[in-house]
């Protein structure tokens, strides 16, 4: 589990900094809640950092390529163009998957939340592909720090793109207030206020060709 993934999912051991005193995991210097993460592409770590070190890997190319900062672009598709047997097709068997393209493996990769944290799921190409061609709205996120987020609602498949790094608030979210079987009135609650916070701040698109 990458360590950006493990900072959402558990809680800070007794004696760890609040988050106001929390430091950049780059210079070292004091950063407060509101801070930016950038991408280790190798490892997949999520580091928070500092203003200035968030700004140096905005650049294309910067580091080598090796660090990539998390942008701040939200967008929201309400009406995606997806049907139920595609969805079966891409072997996703809960309600909301997110897929991004992995510069390290050269391809797009599909995890779903669960329990036990972040579940890969065999992506099938060719389905994913003629997915995105129905969806040319939602083309275009950022390799590494860019995902679509794809919920499964009972009107219809939605869809926002997000920075990675919400991707993995909503897996802590589910790893740390799932019980039982059916995740319990608690996590669907938390779940479902996740996506109200997601397209309170994403500028929606259109709809596809469908």
């Amino acid at each position: 589990m990458s360590t950006g993934l493990r900072r959402f999912r558990e809680a800070p051991p007794a004696g760890a900094p609040v988050a106001g005193e929390e430091r950049c995991e780059m210079c070292a210097e004091p950063i407060g809640a509101g801070h930016g993460h950038v991408v280790n592409v190798d490892s997949r770590a999520l580091l928070c950092t500092c203003r200035s070190c968030y700004l140096l890997f905005t650049v294309p190319g910067a580091a080598q390529g090796r660090y990539v900062a998390v942008p701040g672009r939200y967008l929201y598709a309400p009406r995606f163009v997806l049907s139920d047997a595609e969805w079966d097709e891409l072997q996703i068997p809960v309600r909301m998957a997110f897929f991004f393209h992995n510069s390290a493996l050269g391809r797009t990769v599909a995890f779903y939340p669960s329990p036990a944290g972040a579940t890969e799921s065999q992506l099938p190409l060719a389905t994913w592909e003629k997915i995105m061609a129905a969806n040319p709205e939602m083309a275009g996120a950022a390799p590494d720090v860019e995902a679509l987020l794809v919920d499964r609602r009972p009107g219809g498949f939605v869809c926002h793109l997000v920075p990675i790094d919400a991707c993995y608030e909503l897996v802590g979210l589910v790893r740390t207030t799932w019980k039982g079987f059916d995740g319990g009135q608690e996590a669907w609650r938390a779940i479902d206020a996740f996506f109200d916070r997601l397209r309170a701040r994403s500028r929606e698109v259109g709809t596809g060709h469908g």
